[in-house]
């Protein structure tokens, strides 16, 4: 699998709809599991007051990622293949 970055501009109002789509993404996401598998989310504060996402995922292809958006009903901004990982410090926890 390859990894892609997902960004999802504006695509929520608040933190309730946030939660929810990530209740969406990860119930598809067990029906798709040999194609695509969510790491992690990092929630974005847009100009607007709306919440926005980068999400990273491993998936098959980009169009996996686009039938997994699709089924979930979720945002897709941009789709960007990650072509290498650079740590420079540890995610903090």
């Amino acid at each position: 699998m390859n990894q892609y970055a997902i960004l999802r501009r504006d695509g929520f109002v608040d933190g309730a709809e946030l939660e929810k789509a990530a209740a969406r993404s990860t119930e598809t996401g067990e029906k798709m599991a040999k194609d695509i598998r969510w790491l992690r989310s990092y929630v974005l504060g847009e100009g607007d007051g709306k919440l926005g996402t980068l999400c990273i995922y491993e998936a098959t292809s980009e169009d996996a990622i686009r039938k997994h958006a699709k089924e979930a009903n979720l945002p897709i901004s941009e789709v960007v293949p990650i072509v290498n990982t650079l740590v420079v410090r540890p995610d903090p926890s």
